[in-house]
């Protein structure tokens, strides 16, 4: 008796990623505004790391911090947005299984990895503000080596076996992702094995990771504001709020893109399955875009620094 088709065909060796399944059409108009997007989150941040490293005055731990959060972005976008293009303008929906898991593993273990990025800055604003004579010893550059050893060593760690156990699954026949990216739930239910712990997994990591830096970021700004509130010299309240507003915009919008797409995943049913796609990549594309352009508008020191770098040029 031959055994099931699915089980009797060869392993497959590649996946084919077909962007918005139901409206492929899209693809052509929506490759300028990526494309335009793209270079505006690379040039941006390429744009603020220059300025960080060649102006004297922001070597200081909080411009490290925003250094490593461009470096996070621009790796985000380099992982995912150049495949979306060359799927939208040469047609080439192919992926091997190896870049495919790679792609997997950094939009987890950097997405992770910008979350705890915001938690270690809102705490250098609780410092900043409720303890400022005490900043310049609790706030240094040792300080901001070890938040970035932690930063990626907890995230990659924790972050890796999602990867690791969808690549260990049987991919029988079917290699079609619908999506533009190797998300890890496009790809594990195309394997003929249970998928329950794998989904599991990434539930517990994903909500354990991100919910633990959202909570520390609430307490770090309840204590900021109710210290603020206390402040009865005129101007200074004003003044304590502007040094963590750009972080504080910041988090609002991380926060309030990923609860949308959070939304749209869990009302697939209602939503037509292209917009959490559309949703997904434009997660990894606006706020690259839009944190050096935030920073750069509200923080007088990078504002100056930038145009002291285009003076030069």
């Amino acid at each position: 008796m031959a055994p099931p088709s699915n089980y009797s065909t060869a392993p497959v060796s590649e996946f084919l990623l077909i962007c918005f399944p139901n409206y492929q059409s899209w693809q052509h108009w929506l490759s300028l505004p990526l494309s335009l997007l793209f270079l505006l989150a690379m040039g941006a941040n390429a744009t603020l790391l220059i300025t960080i490293r060649l102006e004297a005055s922001l070597h200081e731990p909080m411009y490290y911090l925003l250094s490593l959060l461009s470096l996070l972005d621009m790796v985000l976008c380099l992982t995912v947005i150049p495949k979306v293009l060359d799927i939208f303008w040469f047609d080439n929906k192919s992926i091997s299984f190896p870049a495919c898991f790679l792609q997997m593993f950094i939009m987890n273990s950097f997405l992770t990895m910008e979350s705890c990025t915001f938690m270690v800055m809102a705490y250098d604003r609780y410092v900043a503000i409720c303890h400022p004579l005490q900043y310049p010893s609790i706030i240094t550059d040792q300080f901001v080596v070890k938040a970035a050893i932690f930063v990626v060593a907890r995230n990659g760690l924790l972050t890796m076996p999602i990867p690791i156990l969808s690549s260990r699954l049987r991919y029988c026949a079917e290699n079609i992702i619908k999506n533009c990216i190797c998300t890890n739930l496009s790809v594990s239910k195309l394997s003929c094995d249970d998928i329950t712990f794998n989904r599991l997994y990434q539930f517990v990591a994903g909500w354990t990771l991100l919910g633990s830096d959202l909570i520390l970021i609430v307490l770090s700004y309840s204590f900021i504001l109710k210290a603020v509130l206390r402040i009865k010299a005129e101007g200074a309240m004003a003044k304590a709020l502007g040094t963590c507003g750009s972080h504080f915009v910041l988090i609002l919008f991380f926060s309030t893109v990923l609860l949308v797409l959070v939304i749209t995943n869990l009302a697939r049913k209602k939503i037509p399955p292209d917009v959490p796609i559309l949703l997904n990549i434009l997660h990894h594309l606006i706020p690259p875009a839009l944190n050096p352009i935030v920073y750069g508008v509200r923080t007088k020191e990078i504002k100056q620094g930038i145009q002291k770098l285009l003076r030069t040029l």
